[in-house]
């Protein structure tokens, strides 16, 4: 799958907010949004007034790159979702919290979902005792995710738990700091996921 490899500050300038891309350099006034709050390249300090599909196409790429997603993943969580009883756009955030990388950030194990991604690739966690190694990995409720026994020692996971204490770990999941476990107690609502977007702009662009 592509993946952008260029710096993670110019994802942020370029919506105009703070993603939380970089882990705690977000917090820090090292933060990019902090300094230079305009878009990149030449032209960056002149916005121009942005279409309606424009404003649409936007929020999508602004999710995307929030959860880490390429395209045609996202294409299939969409499909996914608009499958789902319920409203689709909240279908949608909710199918993407629940994505294996997006929950060892929020329980403090990664620094950002791009480390938790990274993590999780190396093979650091188990799900209900099995190791999964698949970022894209969707939890349910009441399944178990713990740092894998001979993987307890790992310094970056200790570190991020120690400068993470601070950072709430939502109301739908279950930190366990002592076992280095968590615990999905229910999936995702609409009023757990506390991104800066709106959802429904993404399903407009989606349904034309």
């Amino acid at each position: 799958m592509a993946r952008y490899t260029d710096e993670q500050c110019r994802i942020c300038r370029r919506e105009g907010q703070k993603l939380f891309l970089k882990g705690s350099r977000c917090y820090s006034d090292k933060c990019s949004i902090s300094r230079r709050n305009y878009a990149p390249g030449q032209h960056g300090q002149k916005r121009a007034k942005l279409s309606e599909y424009g404003t649409q196409l936007r929020e999508k790429q602004k999710t995307k790159s929030y959860y880490g997603v390429g395209e045609k993943q996202f294409r299939g969580y969409f499909e996914m979702a608009s499958n789902k009883k319920g409203i689709t756009g909240e279908n949608l955030l909710q199918i993407l919290e629940s994505r294996l990388d997006n929950v060892v950030y929020r329980l403090g194990f990664g620094a950002s979902r791009a480390q938790a991604r990274q993590l999780v690739n190396h093979g650091q966690f188990a799900v209900n005792g099995q190791k999964v190694d698949i970022p894209s990995y969707l939890v349910k409720a009441g399944d178990v995710i713990t740092v894998r026994e001979n993987k307890k020692d790992n310094g970056a996971i200790k570190a991020n738990i120690e400068v993470n204490s601070a950072r709430p770990v939502p109301a739908w999941l279950e930190l366990n700091n002592e076992n280095l476990s968590g615990k999905v107690i229910r999936l995702a609502s609409r009023e757990d996921v506390d991104i800066p977007v709106e959802e429904h702009l993404i399903v407009e662009l989606y349904s034309k």
